[in-house]
């Protein structure tokens, strides 16, 4: 370290008792974010302060370290030089986190690989974000790996029939498909009563039937054929069975199938019902994010907290995103009798548009490409649901304008 005593130093002399967690955001959106992704997680108080990294660096020059330390960066006009100067203050054993405005790939290499931050997100973030980025470190542990490769896999879920789950699966696959350009497959396991095809005027085939009656037949190529095009980066794979005894899905049929869409789609929308069905459990399980839908009714309000109380998957972070669909109808809860209830915050909320949702259904077309308050929440949700990699992202301006001279050591030395 070309004997400059930075974060990492042999040297240090660490606290008997320190914070666990201390953060310094900007503004209001930041705080919200952290507070809801990680007060859920922690035993231990959390702090935010305001004023940014400015002042933590005026902060922790009379008071000892946290554990771990959350800075925000948002408005600094050289954040890398601003970083440097935060080393100075700060002892080098700490864990620190830190958000920004820039999300280029030159900027987070500089901040993480260069100055040695454990983890770096691009705002706007997001409570979901924060607990599967920062979650880890906030509790002493090394982030796991995905797990898996490829798409990412959210189920959207109805609390109780009828809450208008399949809505919001179908107005999300066509955001991420035809909004964000991403490639998208819409995925209905329910192959006997589903209506996501026929939402957008698709007439399903039976490839999802075979897929899931013989893995061994699955591949990229199977998975590609059965779905059907919307659009050049939005499908629908669903079917339409008979009536009767539902058709078997063998054992490991699900994971198959899946592991094929990820190769070949960014996104998999599975609009999944809750009930002893094992294709419904296993794509559950395997959900980067479980997504709930709830209406402003008391027993919806029960069952969303018995499936919010269900055991995450491996990839997920433990509590899923709740959406409160039909705020404002006749005899419906308001929003905080609703919250007051669950003892948690909605994470969406969706007005109840009836006319609209109701023609956009009986025509098979989209209700977010109609605009209005319902494309604004679908917005909201996809970003919420969504975080992309840094990689994805254009660049603001390039993070080596502003890289400190002294940026050719580890200020940060987390021990990966």
């Amino acid at each position: 370290m070309d004997g400059a005593l930075g974060f990492g130093s042999s040297t240090d002399i660490r606290p008997v008792e320190r914070q666990a967690v201390l953060a310094f955001v900007a503004d209001a959106a930041v705080e919200s974010a952290l507070r809801d992704g990680l007060s859920d997680l922690m035993d231990e108080p959390l702090e935010i302060r305001r004023g940014g990294i400015r002042a933590a660096i005026t902060a922790l020059q009379k008071a000892p370290s946290p554990r771990v330390l959350v800075v925000d960066v948002s408005g600094e006009e050289q954040p890398l030089t601003a970083l440097g100067n935060l080393s100075d203050v700060v002892e080098p054993h700490v864990t620190v986190l830190v958000i920004g405005e820039l999300s280029d790939l030159d900027f987070y290499r500089a901040v993480t690989r260069g100055l040695g931050a454990a983890e770096y997100l691009a705002r706007p973030v997001t409570r979901d974000t924060v607990a599967r980025h920062f979650g880890p470190f906030a509790l002493g542990e090394a982030p796991a790996a995905e797990g898996v490769l490829g798409g990412r896999l959210l189920t959207v879920t109805g609390v109780r029939g009828g809450v208008g789950a399949t809505t919001v699966a179908v107005n999300l696959a066509w955001h991420f498909g035809l909004v964000a350009h991403r490639h998208t497959v819409l995925l209905d396991p329910n192959v006997q009563t589903g209506t996501a095809a026929f939402m957008l005027n698709i007439q399903p085939g039976n490839g999802l039937r075979v897929a899931l009656e013989a893995p061994e037949r699955i591949d990229a190529l199977l998975a590609e054929r059965a779905a059907q095009p919307v659009a050049d980066r939005l499908h629908v794979l669903a079917a339409e069975e008979k009536l009767g005894p539902s058709p078997a899905c063998a054992p490991g049929a699900s994971a198959q199938l899946l592991e094929a869409l990820r190769r070949r789609y960014n996104f998999v929308i599975a609009d999944v019902p809750f009930a002893p069905v094992l294709v419904y459990r296993d794509l559950l399980d395997a959900a980067y994010q479980r997504i709930l839908v709830m209406e402003p009714s008391l027993a919806a309000v029960r069952d969303t907290l018995r499936l919010a109380a269900l055991p995450a998957g491996p990839t997920q972070i433990p509590r899923p995103v709740v959406v409160l669909n039909r705020l404002g109808r006749p005899g419906g809860l308001t929003r905080r009798q609703v919250e007051d209830a669950l003892q948690l915050k909605v994470d969406l909320v969706i007005p109840d548009l009836p006319r609209l949702l109701g023609t956009a259904a009986t025509l098979g077309e989209p209700a977010v490409a109609r605009g209005g308050a319902f494309r604004t929440a679908i917005n909201d949700l996809a970003r919420q649901v969504a975080f992309t990699h840094l990689l994805d992202s254009g660049a603001k301006r390039s993070a080596g304008d502003a890289a400190p001279a002294r940026s050719r050591w580890r200020l940060f030395n987390w021990r990966r």
